[in-house]
């Protein structure tokens, strides 16, 4: 919540805006000068809206109001560059939001891994009546992330960034396999790897 900044002064003391007549009475100048200091924060974060609204340059404790605007959702967790980043970009990846592409951007975000990603979809043409489509009748997305590591990855927290880039009747799997040479801890052979 934004509040008064001790010491802060006004950039148009009301004073100034008085005949000269007044400039010389001591109570005037103080009753003005203890609305100034009420006033102070309230027209400079006027005078500077524009700057409170960008995300690039708007103060923490706005840039989760501003984020709300564009319903982008960082984490409160994350370094202020990285909400910053993520509410700037966020009219952008709406537009990608429910494709292959805008997954892959999502999960890349979030990981900071490239991810293989499998779909059921399909999209052609012909020129011939009753062409077989293509895809599969039961819509599906498999993510496959490769990490050196995968123990520490969040897989709820990639489960849920999934659900919520994905159209709602598609089903998803997600795959979290070592990377190719690094033995797996379990000793268990991936899912999705074949003898």
């Amino acid at each position: 919540m934004r509040g008064t900044v001790a010491g802060l002064p006004s950039p148009h003391p009301l004073i100034e805006l008085l005949p000269a007549l007044y400039l010389e009475q001591d109570f005037l100048r103080r009753f003005l000068s203890a609305l100034d200091d009420v006033l102070a924060p309230i027209l400079l974060t006027l005078d500077n809206l524009p700057a409170h609204l960008d995300p690039r340059s708007a103060p923490e404790d706005l840039l989760d109001w501003v984020a709300q605007w564009v319903a982008a959702e960082p984490h409160r967790d994350e370094p202020v560059e990285r909400r910053r980043a993520a509410v700037t970009g966020a009219v952008a990846r709406h537009s990608r939001r429910g494709t292959r592409g805008g997954l892959a951007e999502a999960v890349r975000r979030q990981t900071g891994v490239e991810p293989e990603i499998a779909e059921s979809g399909g999209s052609g043409w012909s020129a011939t009546p009753n062409t077989e489509l293509p895809g599969e009748e039961r819509p599906w997305v498999t993510v496959r992330l490769r990490v050196a590591e995968p123990e520490a990855v969040d897989r709820v927290g990639v489960e849920e960034l999934i659900e919520g880039e994905i159209p709602a009747h598609i089903g998803y799997e997600l795959e979290i396999l070592p990377l190719a040479g690094t033995p797996d801890p379990s000793g268990e052979r991936p899912s999705g790897e074949r003898p």
